[in-house]
Order: structure tokens, then C-alpha cells, then sequence
């Protein structure tokens, strides 16, 4: 099996060296590393492209966003790729990552993707130095669509290895989305068939930091009402599920979004913001420790 690595990266200059060294140090040998970059005002291109190793090809882009990105690194590599693996330039992936998802995808061949557990990290860790490591374990089901109406189970594409050819089905990245494009995405990979889920260590560690797309938009719900609004209108999950489970899962995966940024609002110590979200995503899946955060949110936001 031949792995394609897409690296979309923008203004990742104090992050792509280690993300990329990810990559070209593998256990897995049999891998290309495609980065598009994506625009950037800083030294991101350049650090790029002093690496000296013929598996590194480096594309540039006038910043037309990370799904043109992604689409354009995806079809530079499609020619000779058996798997595809989308990694953020603020990120990095485990040694042996790659030998882990190749050899679940071996194994399981009706499996259109694999995915393994990710950890967070601060935004200043490192390969070296980790710091403290919050590790989320994969979703163990193999029919992942129900799942996925209620919310992104992924933190990104990183540790979600694809088939090229399931990755054809699917289609592209939608290009007309700035924010949740990888959301959409993987509901429409779902049509084409089972994950397999890995258990064990992180495979993929993502930064928490400031500066980027996901922190800015993560707590806005309007940033998702695109992708929303997409997920409504593919008539093709509406079939798959039938009309009223599609509707019902479409109300209860708006809930569960206000939830998940009213936690992380709160989370964020913005306990005014989220108490509005929390009380519409309570009812999203009712149980007594929502209710416990919802009153603390509460008596925060007095």
C-alpha cells in the first residue's frame, strides 16, 4: 500500500518543521508528502523547501482556503496513491502511524478509511516535549453515519487514513466551505462504507493554539450553519437513513453543536456565552451531567 500525505499549511512557520519531520521519519516507508501552501506572509514556504528528500513535493497557493488546498495536494498525489491522509502544518503525526492505519486497512478489507485515538496538545509542545497529552479515543462503531449527523467525531484528517478509491466516490473537499469542510467530508465518505477503528496510543497530536481557524471559529455557531445547511440538503444521507430519522438526527445534531461550543465556551472561561448554548444543546442527550455543567455555567455567568 502507497500512502499519499497531504500537508495544507498556512502561516505554520514555527510548527511545519515538526510536522513535516513527522511524516519522512515513519516506520512506514512507502509514502509521498504533498504541501500546499496555502498563501503564507511567513516562512512557511521556506522551510519547506530547504528539506532535501525526493518523497517532498511543495505546491503554492494564493489562499484560496484549506479545501482547494487539500483537493489541489490530493490530485498531485492521486496517480500513484493507494491511501490518502490529510495532516494540519500545525500538527504531528506518532512514529508509527502510518504502519498502524496501513495495517488495519490491510486487514479489514471492506473498510473505506481507519482511524486511531489523537491527543491535544498546548500550543508550544512538541514531538520531544509533549507536556500533558489529552488523548480521545476512536468511535468504535463501523457504520459511523448516525454518529456523524450528531457532530465531527474527527479532530481533523490526520488520523483518519483513506482509500484513494473511496476517496474518489466521496468527491472532493467542498471548496464553497471555510469552516467545517471536513465535517461534510466525512459524512459523504461514510455513504461509501465502514471505518475501522484502532485502539492503543495517539496516533495524531493536534496543538491548541490561538492563532488558528478551529480556535477562532470553535466557539461560533454561525461558523457551521454552512455546513449545516449542506448536510440538510444531501438527499443522498436523507435516502440512506429515510426521511424521518434524517430529521430527527438533523435536530438533534444541531443541539448536540450548541452543546459542544457552549462547553468550549466554558471551557474558555466565557461562562456568559455559553450559558445560552448549553441551555439549547441540553436537550440534544439529557442526562444528569449535563445538567450539573449547565448550572455551573449558571452561577458562572451571574
Amino acid at each position: 500500500m502507497r500512502v499519499a500525505v497531504v500537508l495544507a499549511a498556512r502561516d505554520v512557520a514555527p510548527y511545519i518543521g515538526a510536522a513535516i519531520d513527522s511524516v519522512l521519519t515513519q516506520s512506514f516507508p512507502d509514502l509521498s508528502l504533498t504541501v500546499v501552501d496555502d498563501g503564507s506572509i511567513d516562512d512557511t514556504r521556506a522551510i519547506v523547501a530547504a528539506y532535501d528528500d525526493p518523497r517532498l513535493h511543495l505546491l503554492a497557493d494564493t489562499g484560496r482556503g484549506v479545501s482547494v488546498a487539500r483537493n489541489r495536494g490530493a490530485a498531485m498525489a492521486a496517480g500513484d496513491a493507494d491511501a490518502f491522509l490529510f495532516l494540519d502544518g500545525d500538527d504531528w503525526l506518532a512514529p508509527d502511524a502510518l504502519r498502524r492505519l496501513t495495517t488495519a486497512l490491510a486487514q479489514d478489507a471492506g473498510a473505506v478509511a481507519a482511524h486511531a485515538p489523537f491527543a491535544f496538545v498546548a500550543a508550544e509542545a512538541s514531538p520531544v516535549t509533549p507536556g500533558r497529552i489529552d488523548r480521545r479515543a476512536a468511535p468504535r462503531a463501523r457504520n459511523l453515519l448516525p454518529q456523524l449527523m450528531l457532530g465531527n467525531l474527527f479532530a481533523n484528517g490526520g488520523h483518519v487514513l483513506i482509500r484513494s478509491n473511496a476517496w474518489a466516490a466521496a468527491g472532493q473537499f467542498r471548496e464553497d466551505l471555510a469552516f467545517a469542510e471536513d465535517w461534510e467530508f466525512w459524512l459523504r465518505l461514510a455513504l461509501q462504507g465502514p471505518f475501522h477503528a484502532l485502539g492503543g496510543a495517539p496516533l495524531l497530536f493536534v496543538r491548541r493554539r490561538a492563532g488558528s481557524l478551529m480556535h477562532g471559529a470553535a466557539t461560533r455557531i454561525d461558523s457551521y450553519r454552512p455546513a449545516l445547511a449542506a448536510l440538510a440538503a444531501n438527499t443522498a444521507i436523507a435516502s440512506r437513513l429515510g426521511a424521518r430519522r434524517f430529521t430527527r438526527l438533523l435536530r438533534r445534531g444541531e443541539r448536540e453543536l450548541a452543546w459542544t461550543l457552549g462547553r468550549e465556551r466554558l471551557r474558555r472561561g466565557d461562562a456568559a456565552g455559553a450559558w445560552p448554548l448549553l441551555r439549547r444543546g441540553v436537550w440534544g442527550r439529557p442526562r444528569p451531567q449535563r445538567l450539573l455543567v449547565l448550572a455551573k455555567a449558571l452561577i458562572e455567568a451571574r
